[in-house]
């Protein structure tokens, strides 16, 4: 196999004697990292000339948006939810249209059902069977020895967020107890989507649709760690939404960010407004929250046959209030996660910048759900209620779905009890398992506020259901508190509460009476339906959102003049008697760092040694600012640039070979390019995370 060697360029530093200047860049000359710390593959060139070529510099690619001019007929966007999914299209030659999907057979009474259940069964030979309710229907249906066989997942997608060292090989855990592939999973669900969308536009079309004419839209949270965002795209390609080859087809966009640009177009009669600064639709803060809400539900009901939503090609009344730099928060709290982005206007176009990163956490409405269950775990025992889900998952499924649709019920005012029916096998499985009636588990529990009805159901008081809400809102009023005392975040104008939690009549409250006083609080109506009918919108012009902060800091490893005292002995290293310090990590951008969209940074390196045709460049990130060392906890390796010039050898190649390294940022993905000047040669990379 032929050597590979690092390639070296300098910083951009203004030292007038580029020898002296105390930033050299060294890239990495392996092809692959040691397994235990980075070190630097300086230690193994034969030759460490360094020859300075030009500074770096960013420069906005002019054609960084010649993707977006791909003709497609179509955007569907897929709302990939914790909780529930679904997608929405809009025609490009209607972009005012958007159409959200057909209605789902099945539903839950007391639950709106325009999204369905983000549910997924298998066969017992883990073929794909079923999706939403079918899966869930159809599970509930079946024998309870039978069920074991089969393999039921529900609300996997927190899966992404709470796996610290996410790989393709990640499992998921089924409700019998089974592993199965994550990607698998995700690539089954998104082809049943894709399947689901291409039927119902070939339906409408009158013919058979192709999916080369569907640009596609995912969403997921912004808080989402970039393994998470390339994990989704990676299942995008199995699934055979888009293939890596044709990779702008498939759009990765973030929930806040399409809620934010939903959030554009609302008209005054498409929203509620909580806070007492102004009353909206005949509303004031000071009526009761629901009551709004409540309004607004039975428009949607009764305008819910049509499917189509109009978005007026105007800017809302709402955001014509907003001047050049003004500032809004968008707190998307869903069923899995809270992100709470901060977004600035700028005008002519009233493109935004996001102002402060993405921050949020799990206080999604599934802690209610862990509420509810440590209840149970308190009155029945733990011991019971885990083997209750392994020995009869159905009918725990059936439990879960009745709590569910109680959970709607929960408002501040509500003064009468919540009736939550237990399944007759969970009652006689009980029985068994203890020898004694879940009544009188009841009686001994010393749980307050939860009786046991004849009618075989557990009745909860108000209190004892909102107190099952408590932790949740707590942690999202304390994390948007924390967010509101940074600088970048005061004299924000507005707070768009959006997401499926966003219904609950409890969470508008706190955070009304949180924030009334500091902002605007708007909830647009359908709040459900924002992010997808924003992806849509995104889809159609993604050059809307100018500005994203990055996330991670990235860098490579480069080689720095040695000084005494102030680099450590262990990173010394001689060459030709010049001292050099190895593996000191040197940044392209730092976390957190504004990025514009399509920007670049340019850099230029040259081979250490003249004759070297494999150049080797690697790219390193971190969650941290104040990076030293590529050895540093937490800095891991994310990509590798391979130049392969062999066969070249004829070209004229001039003495120093200059080899120009891009890096484009501000896109959901980053990607990096490497080009040898003399001979245009080129290899492009996208950033990985999910395989280093």
């Amino acid at each position: 196999m032929m050597e590979s060697v690092g390639v070296y360029g300098f910083c951009g530093c203004k030292a007038k004697n580029k020898m002296k200047c105390d930033s050299r860049w060294e890239i990495a000359a392996s092809e692959t990292a040691p397994t235990s710390a980075y070190s630097s593959p300086a230690r193994s060139l034969g030759d460490t000339g360094i020859t300075p070529l030009s500074p770096s510099h960013i420069v906005n690619d002019t054609d960084s948006n010649v993707s977006e001019q791909q003709a497609f007929l179509v955007v569907v966007a897929i709302d990939f939810g914790t909780t529930s999914s679904g997608y929405a299209y809009s025609f490009t030659k209607e972009p005012e249209c958007i159409h959200v999907m057909r209605r789902w057979e099945g539903g839950d009474p007391g639950v709106s059902n325009q999204k369905t259940p983000t549910t997924i069964l298998l066969t017992p030979e883990r073929k794909f069977h079923s999706f939403g309710y079918a899966a869930r229907d159809f599970y509930h249906d079946l024998d309870p020895n039978e069920a074991k066989q089969w393999l039921y997942l529900e609300k996997f997608k927190m899966k992404l967020h709470t796996t610290g060292d996410l790989t393709m090989d990640t499992d998921l855990t089924a409700a019998n107890g089974k592993k199965v592939k994550a990607l698998e999973i995700f690539a089954y669900a998104l082809q049943y989507f894709k399947e689901q969308a291409l039927k119902e536009l070939s339906d409408q079309a009158g013919s058979e649709f192709e999916n080369s004419d569907v640009r596609w839209v995912i969403t997921v949270p912004a808080i989402w760690k970039q393994p998470a965002k390339q994990f989704m795209r990676q299942a995008a390609y199995q699934a055979g939404l888009v293939s890596p080859e044709n990779s702008e087809q498939l759009i990765i966009a973030l929930e806040p960010e399409a809620a934010s640009i939903y959030c554009r177009k609302l008209r005054l009669h498409q929203m509620i407004e909580l806070s007492s600064k102004a009353a909206v639709n005949g509303y004031s803060g000071s009526d009761t929250v629901g009551a709004g809400f409540t309004q607004a539900k039975e428009h949607i009901r009764r305008n819910r046959q049509s499917r189509t939503f109009l978005v007026e090609n105007v800017i809302g009344e709402i955001w014509s209030e907003l001047e050049e730099g003004d500032k809004y928060v968008v707190v998307d709290s869903g069923g899995g996660t809270v992100d709470l982005t901060v977004h600035q206007i700028r005008l002519p176009e009233g493109h935004l910048k996001e102002l402060y990163k993405a921050t949020g956490g799990p206080y999604g409405s599934l802690g209610v759900d862990y509420e509810f269950e440590k209840l149970l775990y308190k009155i029945f025992g733990e011991d019971f209620i885990e083997q209750f889900k392994i020995k009869r998952p159905a009918a725990w499924v059936d439990l879960m779905i009745a709590f569910e649709s109680r959970k709607r019920a929960a408002a501040p005012d509500r003064t009468n009890p919540l009736n939550i029916t237990l399944p007759f096998s969970f009652i006689d499985y009980y029985k068994k398992f203890r020898g004694h009636s879940v009544e009188h588990a009841l009686r001994k529990s010393n749980v307050d506020f939860v009786k046991w009805s004849s009618q075989g159901m557990l009745r909860m008081s108000p209190d004892a259901m909102n107190a099952l809400f408590k932790p949740t809102i707590d942690s999202i009023i304390e994390h948007l508190r924390d967010l509101f005392q940074k600088p970048e975040v005061s004299t924000v104008k507005f707070l768009f509460l959006v997401g499926g939690f966003a219904e609950a009549p409890l969470l508008q409250q706190a955070v009304q009476a949180a924030f009334g006083d500091q902002c605007r609080i708007i909830i647009p109506q359908d709040v459900g339906l924002t992010i997808l009918k924003g992806a849509v919108l995104f889809g159609l012009d993604p050059a809307v959102i100018k500005v994203r902060r990055s996330p991670l800091t990235y860098g490579v490893g480069v080689l720095n003049r040695y000084v005494e005292g102030k680099h450590p002995p262990e990173k010394l290293l001689v060459k030709d008697g010049t001292r050099w310090c190895t593996d000191v990590f040197d940044k392209f951008i730092s976390a957190d760092q504004s990025v514009a969209l399509g920007e670049l940074v340019k850099r230029s390196y040259t081979p250490a040694k003249p004759s070297q045709l494999v150049i080797v460049i690697n790219i390193y990130s971190s969650e941290h600012d104040n990076v030293s060392f590529i050895t540093d906890p937490g800095v891991k390796k994310c990509g590798t640039l391979r130049l392969d010039l062999t066969g070249t050898s004829g070209t004229a190649v001039p003495a120093r070979r200059e080899i120009q390294t891009l890096m484009q940022f501000g896109d959901t993905e980053i990607k990096a390019t490497a080009i040898d000047i003399a001979t245009s040669k080129s290899v492009k990379v996208g950033i990985d995370f999910l395989n280093y």
